[in-house]
C-alpha cells in the first residue's frame, strides 16, 4: 500500500527561532508555530481554535530562518510529520511528534498573502515566491526573456 507524510502549515512564529549545531556543524532550527482557525460553533458564535505545532529546520534553511525571522511573522511551512523517541533521565520513554521542514517560505507581515516579506519574498531554499505568477506585492516588474534564451 502507498503512503504520505506531506505537512502544509501557515501560521506565526509565536517565539524568535532557536539555532543550535551538530558537533559536525550542521545548523538546526527550532521554530515554534501557531495556527489559528476560526469557525462558527452550533449556537452561531464564533470561536478561535489555536494549534501549536514544533517545526525543526535544518542546515542553511535554519540559519536564514534565524537571520530573517523573529517572533509573530507569518510562515509558510512545508514538510513532513516525524516522532521523536528518547529516555529520559529516569529511565522512562518520551517521545514527541513535530514538523520537519523541507522549505519555509517567508510571508508580509501585510495580509498573510504570499507577497514580498521578510526575505524579499523567498523561502529559506531559495526559489522565488511566485515564480510563475507574474510576482506579488514588491517582487521586481517580469521583463520578457528572448526565446533564444530558453533552455530547452
Amino acid at each position: 500500500m502507498a503512503s504520505l507524510n506531506k505537512v502544509f502549515l501557515m501560521g506565526n512564529l509565536t517565539r524568535d527561532p532557536e539555532v543550535r549545531h551538530t558537533p559536525k556543524g550542521t545548523a538546526v532550527g527550532d521554530l515554534a508555530m501557531a495556527i489559528n482557525m476560526t469557525y462558527k460553533a452550533q449556537d452561531g458564535t464564533e470561536k478561535e481554535e489555536v494549534c501549536y505545532v514544533d517545526v525543526v529546520v535544518w542546515g542553511r534553511q535554519a540559519e536564514t530562518c534565524r537571520d530573517y525571522l523573529s517572533k509573530g511573522a507569518p510562515v509558510f511551512v512545508e514538510g513532513r510529520l516525524q516522532l521523536d523517541q528518547w529516555e529520559g533521565p529516569e529511565g522512562e520513554k518520551k517521545s514527541r511528534m513535530r514538523v520537519r521542514a523541507d522549505r519555509v517560505q517567508f510571508l508580509s507581515r501585510g495580509g498573510g498573502g504570499a507577497g514580498a516579506g521578510a526575505g524579499g519574498g523567498r523561502s529559506a531554499k531559495g526559489s522565488a515566491a511566485g515564480e510563475g505568477e507574474g510576482g506579488g506585492k514588491g517582487a521586481a516588474p517580469a521583463r520578457e526573456i528572448p526565446e533564444d534564451d530558453v533552455p530547452f
